[in-house]
């Protein structure tokens, strides 16, 4: 069983000493402030969440949908900290406002990791690195844990190596942000190459941690006391995990029917009627607003805060279950209007992520992520071999190498290339890719 005690713990990741919980400003606080002035998540303001800044500059991109994710962490947090501090840690140094902030940080970061154009510049470097010419060679010399991490590749991995080792790269742990805060931070705390994923384990249904950051996270697990499953690289999550996946699934889930309405692919209709229906009726003085606009938006934050206290009371309910490990699924779809949650992820699928605007944007997003990718990728293999034995770069690629960070400094692995590529690509914003494709093509192309 886990114990909140060791749950908490305020070391920092790359230091020895613990932190003093201060109520002015406590280690999570801190963690939370190094976070919004990290460059990576300031590049989240051009990263695509759904549509793409063309299409209006009213919807969310990654930084706003974070923040709010955030917003809704910190009062998930302080209300699962007072319950938690109720039962378990009476007379310590820990407020329910500490909670928050664990919360709050960990949601911030939670996308920092994710790439150009959304879910789907995933997708690409996936099929890029698994199916793309010269697949077979771009293998060689890779073990097959570390060929999984590239044909699996995942913005939550991605996203842990940002804050350990990326960002603040001169310092050892990265933005050395407290043991809860990365132990918080973890989704799907397991290895890319684990096959026997427990049924029903919402931490199990991808991974979170590349075999370049295993050992990080293993210390990461121990001093947290995480329960591990068997003898693998695979983990029970962090119990304040769930409440943050439940933060980003109530904000996409909310605000994505909202932004439907909003670019005109939803109608008012059916978009009020599926807030009404998880309100379970129109708030008092909801018959007091008459723009439609202003409607959705009065329903959104009634929902937001209404699924707030629903989760909070079903984490009270199931906490016990979760320190044991036995916790199975996510906390949302506990609630009792669980199947609303259904029809508007299938309205989405059929509005608004499969409309033909959206899908004239990823097919952009693709031709530029996978020009990048093969472009830097050749680039790094002519020196590779160069390194080898002296063979002379060709003028493309010697230009391309100055533009790669770090590229001929030194003599690096095939795979710790490989992994410069891919941070380096899915690094970049929706618009940075696009003038990087211009340049490298010398072609003007335009997101639609």
């Amino acid at each position: 069983m886990m114990d909140w005690n060791t749950l908490l713990s305020t070391r920092r990741f790359g230091q020895d000493h613990n932190e003093p919980v201060m109520a002015s400003r406590s280690p999570f606080h801190k963690d939370q402030d190094r976070i919004i002035f990290s460059s990576a998540f300031r590049r989240l303001q051009d990263k695509t969440q759904v549509h793409t800044l063309a299409e209006s500059d009213y919807v969310r991109t990654r930084l706003t949908h974070s923040m709010e994710a955030a917003s809704v962490g910190r009062s998930l947090g302080a209300n699962a900290g007072q319950v938690i501090i109720d039962r378990h840690l009476k007379g310590g140094d820990f407020s329910p406002a500490d909670f928050g902030h664990i919360l709050s940080a960990a949601c911030m970061a939670h996308d920092i990791g994710n790439p150009p154009f959304g879910h789907f510049g995933e997708e690409i470097i996936r099929h890029w690195f698994k199916n793309g010419e010269g697949a077979e060679e771009r293998a060689d010399g890779l073990t097959e844990a570390q060929i999984s991490d590239f044909e699996m590749f995942e913005g939550n991995a991605q996203g842990f190596r940002i804050l350990t080792k990326l960002q603040n790269w001169r310092n050892a742990g990265g933005l050395r942000l407290s043991y809860a805060t990365l132990g918080t931070f973890m989704k799907y705390p397991r290895t890319s190459d684990i096959k026997d994923v427990k049924s029903e384990d919402s931490g199990g249904k991808k991974f979170g941690i590349m075999q370049s950051e295993r050992d990080s996270f293993r210390e990461i697990a121990a001093e947290l006391g995480l329960l591990q499953n068997g003898d693998q690289d695979y983990w029970c999550r962090h119990p304040l995990a769930y409440l943050v996946e439940a933060a980003d699934d109530i904000c996409y889930s909310v605000v994505d029917i909202e932004d439907g309405y909003k670019l005109g692919r939803l109608a008012f209709k059916e978009t009020e009627d599926l807030m009404l229906r998880l309100l379970e009726g129109p708030p008092k003085r909801y018959h007091e607003i008459s723009d439609n606009s202003e409607r959705i938006s009065y329903l959104r934050a009634k929902c937001i805060g209404s699924l707030i206290g629903e989760v909070s009371d079903i984490f009270k309910d199931c906490e016990a279950e979760i320190l044991e490990g036995k916790f199975k699924g996510d906390l949302l779809h506990q609630s009792r209007r669980a199947g609303i949650f259904t029809e508007i992820e299938e309205l989405c699928n059929r509005e608004i992520y499969h409309h033909r605007e959206r899908i004239q944007a990823e097919l952009s997003g693709a031709e530029i992520l996978t020009t990048l990718l093969d472009a830097f990728y050749s680039a790094n293999l002519e020196w590779e071999v160069y390194q080898q034995d002296g063979t002379e770069l060709s003028p493309r690629s010697s230009v391309l190498m100055y533009l790669f960070p770090g590229g001929q400094t030194s003599t690096r692995s095939r795979y710790n290339w490989l992994l410069e590529v891919t941070d380096f690509v899915s690094g970049m914003t929706d618009s940075f890719a696009l003038r990087q494709f211009n340049e490298i093509t010398g072609t003007v192309t335009r997101l639609r």
